[in-house]
């Protein structure tokens, strides 16, 4: 067993813990010494999806970037988008959307795309607008909020903070599945 199975059910404690040990790697890193890291909060990326407003953890995302020129996969799955040259690597478009049963989002100058942060395993996501990083506090933890529709298997948790409900969603998690 892991040292964080005995936090399972609790994903905002669970978060912290990885956090923390994460943080413990990079010790030696240069400028480690002058970082004041605030272990009250924890911080993901936020973006929309549909009408659904999301969260990732930030060490899931390598970058963000527009949607790129795509060339298509014939006989992929209808969630494959296609393939587009990122930085000179071939980088696999998936529409998140659909990859999670939603119906399609039109087309928007907000698109972007969300790539994975998972050596060996290049994939991008496009989701519908993307909201930048954002703070929570285990205040505005919300453990017995229901998952949104589909998102289940792949959610850590959930916040509530500025108004609305975020889902945490591991894309890292999703990215291994069988689903994908």
């Amino acid at each position: 067993a892991t040292p964080w199975a005995s936090l399972r059910g609790q994903p905002f404690d669970l978060l912290l813990a990885i956090e923390r040990a994460l943080r413990d790697v990079r010790r030696d890193a240069p400028g480690a010494a002058d970082a004041t890291p605030d272990t009250a909060t924890w911080t993901g990326l936020a973006f929309r999806l549909r009408d659904l407003w999301l969260v990732v953890p930030g060490d899931d995302v390598r970058e963000v970037t527009g949607r790129p020129k795509l060339t298509r996969v014939p006989g992929s799955r209808n969630w494959l988008m296609g393939v587009a040259n990122v930085r000179g690597s071939l980088l696999p478009v998936t529409d998140l959307g659909a990859l999670l049963g939603y119906a399609a989002g039109p087309d928007s100058r907000e698109q972007r795309v969300l790539v994975l942060n998972v050596e060996g395993m290049p994939a991008g996501f496009l989701v519908d607008e993307v909201a930048g990083y954002r703070r929570f506090a285990p205040e505005d933890q919300r453990n017995k909020q229901p998952a949104a529709p589909n998102l289940a298997p792949w959610r850590l948790g959930a916040f509530h903070r500025e108004g609305r409900d975020w889902q945490v969603l591991s894309l890292r998690k999703l990215a291994r599945s069988d689903v994908f």
